[in-house]
């Protein structure tokens, strides 16, 4: 009866997300109650799969008792155990700290568990046309929560979203239709084989299917070109909702192209369409380099993390054009510690906003000494997205890389070389990015004395003036002006061309970054943050060097897949 816990795992998120607006016909506060407790049974599920996959090895559902490939079938493996556990540990933690930073009421709490929903579905389904439905759920309340705050850039962000990923998953859709032209069934499995039987890797209608659901695909994971809604998404979001779509969404469209890739078309279809691996692994290397610049090019910390994951799973992309067995391993492992270390970063970022009004690079000079374990956790996740040994993002790059080379060395050609350059330089570009957060949380004065840096200009308060507040440095922060306290109250002004409206960061008089009117406090940390998200932030980052001391532990853990895969 364990295969029960499947569709429970499902069917919880979905149908609690029609408690806390059915209930808030009554209750005006019933959402994060129910939202808690339906995200809590998610991971108790999710665990109690992990446990009987462990145990007992992958174990399957055929819903409503129709067998496949008549009926639709829900999986559960090594590879989707670790894409579920990720799910069901990031929605838990983001959900406690929306509460805190919002936004509230019962439709946001609604449209979150659908989330959780549609993304648990997309793990574990077993059938395309299924994958393509909980995609749609994916996409509509992604689009929907990334609005929530109902400002006119979130929504203008939101659209461009919808009009992208609409587009995407029809693609998907159209992809999957030639499939089930070509072979007559839906299930993965079933797929799999009756591509053989019936078609061929050759057939037109088979090649015509992978290339529109990569191609849909590639939208909803943002490979460059098709990348330009992620940026505005995630700037624009909520914190929250920001932190939960950057760590779990593009993460489970970029496991979907996994799981289709070697479940359905197989290595042997990429051996025998090279021209499509290659396309493939082109714009993957292009979505690399692309990615890295343009993210070292950002003052805004969310533009710049995700142009980031442009550029990382333009990695993953290429370890699944790879078809070696070194590389696929390294692009599961550097997807699981991709949506560790980004919602490690998103939350840092979103917890600083929330206590300290700081959102852009400059905002964050001696934030360290303001807020120590929040900086502290950030400057670990930012150097494990760097690679620094010893972290999950090193491990993730290691085997893509060696896997590159290996296929170049095997008679590749120079892409598979070429792909380790890129891979070498993005990592360039990313310790240029990190080290300008870690300089300024660490080294950049705030005009304390015997500083450097900010120290001239970041020095010379005016408490008639400021109330005790240091005058923003014009000439290291964009030109912003210091606030009049007479009218402003000492909080520092928008800046309005290069931050959208939003607050920059304020100053106390010894130059450090100043809370917010009501920021939450602590008895434990004098960061001016929630303490459960703080925890929450510091395990990701303990998460992020954890994992990479355990890859030969996550080797043997996927060694099931690739088995079955490369046999």
């Amino acid at each position: 009866m364990t295969d029960v816990l499947l569709p429970l795992a499902v069917v919880v998120p979905i149908v609690a997300a029609t408690l806390p607006l059915a209930l808030g016909l009554r209750y005006d506060r019933v959402g994060w109650p129910i939202a808690a407790v339906g995200t809590t049974a998610v991971a108790g599920i999710a665990a109690a799969i992990a446990a009987e996959v462990v145990l007992n090895g992958p174990f399957a559902h055929a819903l409503g008792g129709f067998l496949p490939p008549v009926g639709i079938e829900l999986v559960a493996d090594r590879l989707s155990v670790a894409v579920l556990l990720l799910v069901a540990a990031v929605s838990v933690a983001t959900l406690a700290f929306a509460r805190v930073a919002g936004p509230r009421g019962n439709p946001f709490y609604s449209a979150y568990l659908l989330l959780v929903g549609g993304l648990v579905g997309m793990t574990l389904t077993g059938d395309m046309f299924n994958l393509f439905v909980f995609l749609e759920i994916t996409g509509l309340t992604t689009y929907a929560l990334i609005a929530s705050d109902r400002s006119g850039a979130s929504a203008y962000a939101s659209l461009k979203y919808l009009v992208v990923g609409t587009v995407g998953a029809s693609l998907y859709l159209l992809g999957v239709g030639y499939a089930f032209l070509a072979t007559g069934t839906l299930n993965m499995l079933d797929l799999q084989a009756q591509i053989v039987a019936q078609a061929g890797y050759g057939d037109p209608l088979v090649r015509a299917s992978y290339a529109f659901i990569v191609a849909g695909l590639a939208l909803k994971i943002a490979l460059f070109p098709v990348h330009s809604w992620q940026p505005d998404a995630y700037q624009r979001a909520p914190d929250s909702v920001t932190t939960v779509v950057a760590a779990l969404v593009s993460t489970t469209s970029a496991y979907a192209l996994i799981r289709v890739t070697y479940t359905v078309f197989t290595v042997e279809f990429l051996a025998a369409n090279e021209g499509i691996a290659t396309a493939l692994l082109v714009v993957s290397t292009v979505s690399i380099l692309a990615g890295s610049v343009l993210a070292a090019m950002q003052s805004n910390l969310k533009r710049m993390f995700a142009y980031s994951s442009v550029a990382q799973f333009g990695m993953i992309g290429a370890a699944v054009a790879l078809a070696n067995e070194t590389a696929l391993l390294g692009g599961i492992v550097h997807l699981v510690g991709h949506g560790v270390m980004k919602f490690g970063l998103f939350l840092g970022i979103g917890l600083l906003a929330l206590g300290y009004g700081s959102r852009e690079i400059g905002d964050l000079a001696s934030a360290a000494r303001a807020a120590p374990y929040t900086s502290g956790a950030l400057a670990v996740l930012g150097l494990g997205l760097v690679g620094i040994p010893p972290s999950i993002g090193f491990l993730g790059k290691w085997y893509i890389g060696v896997g590159a080379v290996d296929a170049g060395l095997a008679g590749g050609g120079a892409i598979g070389i070429a792909v380790a350059a890129a891979i070498f330089v993005s990592t360039l570009f990313t310790l240029s990015y990190v080290a300008r957060l870690i300089e300024r949380f660490y080294f950049a004065g705030g005009g304390l004395p015997g500083d450097h840096g900010d120290a001239a200009s970041g020095s010379a308060n005016n408490a008639a003036v400021d109330v005790g507040r240091a005058s923003d440095d014009a000439a290291a922060d964009g030109g912003r002006a210091s606030d009049d306290a007479a009218t402003d109250g000492g909080r520092a002004g928008d800046d309005a061309a290069t931050d959208g409206g939003e607050r920059s960061g304020a100053r106390t008089a010894d130059g450090l970054p100043a809370p917010v009117e009501g920021a939450p406090r602590s008895s434990i940390v004098p960061d001016r943050v929630p303490t459960a998200s703080l925890l929450a932030l510091a395990l990701a980052a303990l998460a992020t060097v954890a994992l990479g001391f355990g890859g030969f532990a996550l080797a043997e853990w996927f060694d099931p897949f690739l088995t079955e895969v490369f046999a």
